[in-house]
């Protein structure tokens, strides 16, 4: 029964200091996700810049893992050249052992007083960067607080003879040893956590030091495994290049660190007596000797990585999204402003539209029939991307504006995909429709449509303008199209009518598709209307809640309200 009480105490303490690891995370990229971002993408022009970029922001973050799926999300997009990325990741894996270093002195009693602050932050803090710096008081305290109370359960049973026997079988198991802490980090997501149980495992003689440091190798290597499954979700094999360079310069490292593993642990536990405190030297050892080693070597080893995973030549494929960046659903703001830019595809997509059902509808262009609704497919798609990435962001990890401007995105693609429908399923079937059955508009007719389909074309644009900057004055502007295109639309339909008594139209067909079409526009412009003028002034408290005046003598007006607030 205490063996197993035991057993659960170690789990739950592991789990806890793996919590804190993650509090730290989250604290710190909320708080400065992007600007490590974007500092990151500045210092990644030149290789000493890119090193240390990735030595500081790795630093911070706490973990290689993170800065790995970032960095390789840069490559896989064409906006990294692999060599500064692969420069990035040694310094990445080198500022990964800072934290290690700084946790293996005895800072156990500033554990409450870091979980102290952090809580005074979180809860009193006014600016919301504050309290995602109590985030990461709090986090740092738990991991020392987990880490001391680690040593204390591993205390009494470093004698037990069970224990000593399993121990010395893993001792003579190097490989093994490296593989189970590979496995562990993996699941773990965070090489950090990892080395530090490997440290307090040693500090107390459980583990002896040479298999300590071969599950330090092991845990090197897990850490690289994450980013190169996320990069395999890919098609492209170009994708890869540069986590599998970065697993495989560790493998490399591991190989000949295990070869040489029996003089380098007798070498270190002469130079530093403390377990716990060659255990971390080791990490760090590890992780400089390998960046000193392929840091010279970075542009043959990129040509190498080249030959072997060559980029696939395949069609481009229009509905597949290119900004919805998985690594940056760590943090929101990032990922919500990737799915606005994959928004604003489908405005470029529905523009295309238009201007395919203009060509087939009055040029009477018949191929522009089959390749426009191709086009609704398109919009179809993307708008499913972005609801589906952007549900798998964490509530909680959102700001009140992020949450503001998620709305804003889904209500942008949902209006598009909206107008998208309109086009194919009433303009491309007015078209088909005309085509088909040989019917003609008057010269006055088709110049009218002619202007109304430029005029929704040129709000299209207007609306992914006003969904990027958010200007109010912009807002008013696009909301009165929408009245300016209904006044267009009565006028021409005035006029229409007007040629129809005077005999002037063929047919009443003719007359019927010509006001379908007219109409069909102006559905298309309400939802242009709804995708970014409204959000906007409803933000701003420029929105009226409804555009029927209140009749003071009858009630008519609130009587209708309360009706369809019941329905």
């Amino acid at each position: 029964m205490d063996a197993t009480l035991t057993l659960v105490d170690l789990a739950g303490l592991i789990a806890l200091l793996l919590w804190g690891v993650h509090m730290v995370q989250t604290g710190v990229q909320r708080a400065f996700g992007p600007s490590l971002r974007r500092f990151l993408g500045i210092a990644l022009a030149r290789r000493p810049a890119a090193f240390a970029a990735g030595l500081g922001i790795t630093a911070i973050l706490q973990s290689s893992t993170a800065t790995g799926l970032m960095v390789s999300s840069f490559a896989a997009e064409g906006m990294l050249d692999l060599v500064p990325g692969l420069a990035v990741m040694l310094g990445a894996n080198v500022g990964t052992t800072l934290i290690v270093q700084v946790l293996s002195f005895d800072v156990s009693r500033v554990a409450t007083l870091l979980i102290l602050a952090g809580v005074i932050a979180f809860r009193r803090g006014g600016a919301s960067q504050v309290r995602d710096l109590g985030r990461v008081g709090i986090g740092l305290g738990l991991m020392l607080l987990a880490l001391h109370l680690l040593l204390a359960v591993i205390t009494p049973y470093e004698d037990v003879p069970s224990l000593r026997l399993l121990l010395g079988a893993l001792t003579t198991q190097p490989l093994m040893d490296v593989m189970l802490a590979a496995l562990f980090t993996w699941a773990a997501h965070s090489s950090v956590a990892v080395v530090l149980v490997i440290m307090s495992f040693a500090a107390r003689g459980v583990v002896p030091p040479d298999a300590a440091f071969a599950l330090v190798l092991g845990a090197n290597l897990g850490t690289a495994i994450n980013p190169l499954l996320e990069a395999s979700a890919g098609d492209d094999p170009s994708a890869r290049r540069l986590p599998m360079g970065n697993l495989l310069n560790r493998a490399f490292g591991i190989l000949i660190a295990l070869a040489l593993l029996r003089p380098i642990g007798r070498v270190l536990v002469v130079i530093e007596p403390d377990p716990a405190r060659a255990v971390a030297d080791f990490h760090t050892a590890f992780n400089v000797a390998l960046a000193l080693v392929f840091f010279p070597v970075l542009s043959p080893y990129a040509r190498l990585l080249r030959r072997l995973l060559p980029s696939r030549i395949a069609a481009v494929d229009p509905g597949r999204p290119l900004y919805l960046d998985p690594a940056a659903r760590e943090s929101p703001p990032l990922a919500i402003a990737a799915a606005g830019r994959e928004a604003l595809r489908m405005a470029d997509v529905l523009e295309e539209m238009l201007i395919g059902a203009r060509a087939a509808l009055i040029g009477g262009d018949r191929r522009r029939v089959g390749g426009t609704r191709r086009l609704d497919d398109v919009i179809d798609r993307l708008n499913a991307a972005i609801k589906a990435y952007l549900t798998l962001l964490d509530p909680e990890a959102m700001r009140d504006a992020d949450h503001q401007r998620l709305a804003q995105v889904l209500a942008f693609a949902t209006q598009l995909e909206n107008a998208g429908d309109v086009v194919d399923k009433n303009l491309l079937a007015h078209a088909a429709k005309r085509i088909k059955r040989g019917i003609a508009f008057s010269p006055e007719g088709g110049a009218e449509l002619d202007a109304l389909f430029a005029r929704v074309q040129r709000n299209v644009r207007m609306a992914a303008s006003l969904f990027l900057s958010g200007d109010l004055a912009a807002a008013r502007a696009l909301a009165a199209e929408k009245e300016a295109l209904r006044d267009q639309e009565a006028r021409a339909t005035a006029a229409h009518f007007a040629r129809l008594r005077a005999g002037r139209i063929d047919s009443t067909e003719t007359s019927t598709l010509h006001l379908d079409v007219l109409r069909d526009l102006q559905r298309v412009n309400a939802h242009l209307v709804a995708a970014a003028a409204y959000p906007v002034l409803e933000e701003q408290g420029a929105l009226l809640p409804s555009r029927l005046r209140p009749d003071e003598e009858t009630g008519e007006a609130a009587q209708t309200a309360k009706f369809g607030q019941e329905s």
